[in-house]
């Protein structure tokens, strides 16, 4: 019997990652805000995140690929941090950066332009917390308007009295292929997404509803339903698991200026913080990818203006009097910035992001921009 696909073993490596598509810029000093308390030098503790040990040094912890000096090739094949491994900060011509001292007998590195391949390890520090992702990784699902249409799809369960099934049962499947692997996940269609103002449809989401293996291979496939989250019916879809593919993530501004919003939340709340998984209505086809930071604001409603008015009063008359009113003045206040979020999965015009460095609450139809 084949190993069960374990998402947390996919997960436990996550690092630094996917690669942008210009190298990352040398900046200056006065570019790079060190923080204010920024230690020398910090040894990795396990449990740290390379976000929580950049905010350690960086004002801004998604710049750490900067301070690293990292070019294309490196943010593709990035260096990996362990526990016990000391971080210092040092200064090469004026300008702050980064650098490994290996724990144990592992030999010292220090970063320089040159890359190397390194197999990733189940020890390794990941970027952000994996478990706060985890469930989103292969779900939900967006598509397009033909949404999930020629997709294999459940015709009946053996129990033909039955109108639901759940773990264990056998279900019958057309369109199975089998050049596709065992493991299928299974779908059901929730609804189109839409813009914030309601005019657009970014897509068409799918709700996760568990996994089947496949028993027997045939034109009517028999599966075997091994983890339900909910109710299966009779005409959910299902489409092959993804393969378990390491996937690392760098953080990085994206390359174009974004100007979108906040349009939807998982958790059922009006107020959200940091490891608040999000939707945004920005995807690869507006230049954001996985590993992408961006800046999220708060609309400030305008303020009255209490200064005596220069206008003249305006003479409004009903009936049989008349009134002297002044037109009230409204200033507009400029948006305040209340976080960060990091881009980890990414379709055609929506994405998810998990919030981090949050200093206000978020609520959904919040601008996000670039940072």
């Amino acid at each position: 019997m084949r190993q069960k696909f374990s998402m947390s073993r996919l997960l436990a490596p996550l690092l630094v990652a996917a690669a942008i598509g210009a190298t990352v810029a040398t900046v200056s000093a006065q570019d790079l805000r060190l923080a204010g308390n920024a230690p020398q030098s910090y040894t990795v503790q396990k449990g740290d995140t390379l976000w929580d040990i950049s905010g350690k040094f960086l004002r801004d912890p998604w710049r750490w690929p900067d301070v690293w000096r990292m070019n294309r090739d490196q943010i593709r094949n990035p260096h990996l941090i362990y526990p016990g491994d000391v971080i210092r900060l040092d200064y090469v011509d004026g300008q702050p950066r980064l650098s490994i001292d290996s724990g144990g007998p592992r030999e010292s590195v220090r970063l320089s332009p040159a890359a190397r391949a390194t197999p990733l390890d189940r020890e390794a520090i990941p970027t952000i917390p994996p478990g706060d992702i985890e469930p989103y990784l292969s779900r939900p699902l967006v598509t397009g308007p033909d949404g999930l249409k020629g997709a294999a799809e459940i015709v009946a369960g053996r129990d033909r009295d039955r109108v639901v099934r759940g773990d264990g049962d056998r279900v019958y499947v057309v369109g199975i292929d089998a050049a596709a692997g065992d493991l299928w996940h299974l779908y059901r269609p929730v609804g189109p997404i839409r813009s914030f103002d309601r005019k657009s449809t970014l897509g068409f989401e799918y709700r996760f509803l568990g996994s089947a293996r496949v028993e027997r291979f045939n034109d009517v496939s028999t599966l075997v339903i091994e983890n339900a989250k909910e109710e299966i019916l009779i005409g959910d879809r299902l489409v092959p698991a993804p393969r378990e593919v390491l996937v690392n993530y760098v953080p990085h501004a994206p390359t174009r200026d974004i100007d979108g919003r906040i349009i939807a939340a998982t958790r059922d709340t009006v107020e959200l913080g940091r490891g608040a998984i999000v939707t945004i209505d920005k995807g690869s086809a507006d230049g954001v990818d996985v590993g992408t930071v961006l800046a999220i604001y708060r609309g400030v409603a305008p303020i009255r203006d209490p200064r005596p008015s220069k206008d003249q009063p305006v003479i409004v008359r009903y009936w049989e009097q008349t009134t002297w009113w002044t037109p009230e003045r409204f200033l507009d206040v400029p948006q305040e910035r209340t976080g960060l979020m990091f881009v980890f999965r990414v379709f055609d015009r929506v994405a998810y992001a998990i919030l981090l460095n949050t200093t206000d609450p978020v609520q959904v139809g919040d601008f996000i921009r670039k940072p």
